[in-house]
């Protein structure tokens, strides 16, 4: 005897769009849920789980950015889960955010384009942050990215150039982070890798 899908299983996937199909709408009422979740080309991804390093790494960062910026009344520093507008129909939620105050005007309920983005590379997802998201923020014009390795314990530093990014650092554990978005910021990955 052949077994059937129980009835409500059905009826509760008829509520959601088919693949390619999910919208703005559909998918900001779930991604206010918690968890990261992304819209890309009528699809979610749904990120994978943060591992404890990964989540260290992004605390320690976002605290030394958030103090900086603070304390130079240069605008905003946020981080995930928090959804940030690309253009219609593309959200990414980057691990780390930078809004310059001059760009107030792009924060509301959800982020506009921000003026820096940070990826901390998870577990599999090393082409999706550094090529596929990569071109993405250089389509949406973001002047700076920063691409985190956690198992290499590396940190690059990338401007845009035109429409693509340049490297403009490829940083080790030995080395100290600076960026042209944060004159006078210093952060040295020693502490930024260094165990619990």
């Amino acid at each position: 005897m052949a077994t059937r899908e129980p009835p409500i299983i059905r009826t509760l996937v008829d509520f959601f769009p088919a693949a390619g199909e999910w919208t703005e709408a559909d998918y900001y009422p779930i991604s206010e849920r918690g968890g990261i979740v992304e819209l890309s080309n009528g699809n979610l991804e749904i990120a994978s789980m943060p591992t404890e390093f990964h989540q260290l790494i992004s605390l320690r960062l976002v605290t030394a950015l958030f103090a900086f910026v603070t304390q130079h009344k240069l605008g905003q520093v946020r981080y995930s889960p928090l959804p940030v507008r690309l253009w219609p129909g593309k959200i990414r939620e980057p691990d780390i955010i930078f809004m310059a105050a001059a760009h107030a005007d792009r924060i509301g309920k959800y982020w506009g384009v921000p003026d820096l983005v940070v990826e901390i590379v998870s577990e599999g997802d090393a082409n999706k942050d550094r090529k596929v998201k990569g071109e993405e923020y250089a389509l949406a014009g973001i002047p700076e990215y920063w691409i985190i390795d956690p198992d290499a314990r590396t940190l690059d530093v990338l401007l845009l150039d035109g429409e693509t990014y340049q490297t403009d650092a490829h940083l080790a554990e030995s080395d100290t982070l600076t960026s042209p978005t944060f004159p006078g910021f210093e952060f040295a990955l020693q502490e930024l890798f260094a165990k619990a």
